[in-house]
């Protein structure tokens, strides 16, 4: 089999590889799955079918430039080379001793690991059978997609579409969003001259008229304006409530 230079990574996604793929359409599928979630690299394998025959840009639907640049090889061992962190996905457990991570908390690890520059690969195996244990050797995690454990089927497109938008969600859309305008969130300095400020009108007012509860009492006014995500206006219009407490 033909050996394809290896592509330099950007780091940033992490890289799809295949091993040992049937069908071409599957890989075209595949394709479409990876360009949905925003990865761009992938590597075949031992791939049985052509990657880039009618039924492979077919499955691609779009995504076919995906196709035109995957590398292809003869082992995994060759495909990750230049790989320093892998997961590879398993249907079920086997009997070796390894890290077992769901997608979101793979997830979780993989972009730690980007974001110090290693470079991450997700292995998928073969449609009939997934990967043998020769291959599930040289991951440093395995991941399992949690479903009925009486169908835990998926097709090979389908597990890599469960890993991708997965990680898309986290890394990309994430759903817990603050939209802070034209304002940015107040840095620390600016809540603790803030909640100083407030203690002090407080005590001003008598409000602390317990010293045995007084520190639990700032400790908790402390924790519900740290808990808020106050932008530095919001911080401002704070200053200026307190500034009408009567002393």
């Amino acid at each position: 089999m033909k050996k394809v230079p290896l592509i330099k990574l950007d780091n940033l996604t992490p890289v799809v590889v295949l091993v040992r793929p049937q069908l071409a359409v599957n890989i075209g599928m595949v394709a479409r799955a990876m360009m949905n979630c925003g990865l761009s690299e992938l590597r075949l394998v031992q791939p049985r079918e052509n990657h880039l025959s009618a039924e492979a840009i077919s499955g691609a639907s779009g995504a076919s430039v995906i196709l035109e640049k995957a590398q292809v090889f003869d082992s995994l061992e060759e495909a990750i080379q230049d790989i320093q962190y892998i997961q590879a996905t398993t249907a079920r457990p086997r009997d070796m001793v390894k890290r077992v991570y769901s997608p979101e908390k793979a997830h979780i690890v993989s972009a730690r690991r980007l974001n110090k520059g290693n470079s991450v690969a997700w292995v998928f195996g073969p449609e009939r059978t997934g990967l043998e244990n020769s291959d599930l050797i040289m991951a440093d995690a395995l991941v399992q997609i949690p479903l009925n454990p009486a169908h835990s089927s998926l097709n090979l497109s389908q597990a890599v579409l469960i890993m991708g938008y997965t990680w898309w969600i986290r890394s990309v859309c994430p759903v817990n969003t603050l939209i802070t305008g034209d304002s940015k969130v107040a840095n620390k300095h600016e809540l603790d001259l803030f909640l100083n400020q407030l203690e002090r009108k407080l005590e001003q007012v008598g409000y602390f008229h317990f010293p045995d509860k007084t520190d639990r009492m700032k400790r908790n006014l402390r924790n519900i304006f740290t808990r808020a995500d106050l932008t530095s206006a919001e911080i401002k219009t704070l200053y200026n409530v307190i500034s009408y407490l009567k002393s």
